[in-house]
């Protein structure tokens, strides 16, 4: 029954009182990423959601707009601004719009949606979420196979109250700044299907 529509009016109504109660919160991180980066203060990028249909994720911007390496382009406010998670803040937006739920696998760049073996792909089965099985794991400081072993896992039997205990969970590593790269990597290394 949860899965059915209860986690759909549970990602509604939290993802609109989230929005309301950190309304102050956005339009602070907004001008922070005004001042520190310039505009556009959203990043804007094609994402798999449920069944792999794209859909466009958003996120506050932290790194400098034009071509080369992310730890380039990644500056001390971005590494920041991404180890507290407030980065992620826009995609209660698409909460609400039904391309993503509060609880579910990261989306993924669609490229990676044919290099899943068939294990992997049922990660796919379920809308990506903020928070995660393999985020309150590690965030992208876990390797991929266990990433995504993970995320086939929660996408098997999502549930009430474990996705209550994964918002706690993962809220808590963001807090602690805890696993937003990984290691040796200014983010996360791509998935090349090897895993």
């Amino acid at each position: 029954m949860y899965e059915a529509g209860g986690k759909r009016l549970m990602d509604l109504a939290g993802a609109a009182l989230l929005l309301v109660l950190l309304a102050p919160l956005l339009l602070g991180v907004a001008l922070a990423v005004r001042l520190a980066l310039g505009r556009p203060v959203l990043f804007r990028q094609v994402r798999a959601g449920r069944d792999g249909r794209p859909f466009t994720l958003l996120k506050f911007r932290s790194m400098a707009e034009g071509p080369g390496e992310d730890a380039a382009r990644l500056s001390r406010f971005g590494r920041k601004l991404r180890a507290s998670a407030l980065d992620e803040l826009p995609q209660l937006l698409n909460v609400l719009r039904g391309e993503m739920s509060l609880v579910g696998p990261r989306p993924l760049p669609p490229d990676y949606t044919p290099l899943f073996s068939p294990g992997q792909a049922a990660r796919l089965r379920v809308r990506p979420g903020l928070a995660g099985l393999a985020q309150a794991a590690g965030r992208n400081a876990l390797p991929w196979g266990p990433r995504l072993a993970l995320d086939a896992a929660y996408a098997a039997r999502p549930s009430f109250l474990g996705d209550l205990r994964l918002i706690l969970r993962c809220a808590l590593l963001a807090l602690r700044g805890q696993g937003a790269t990984a290691p040796g990597h200014a983010t996360m290394p791509a998935f090349r299907g090897e895993d």
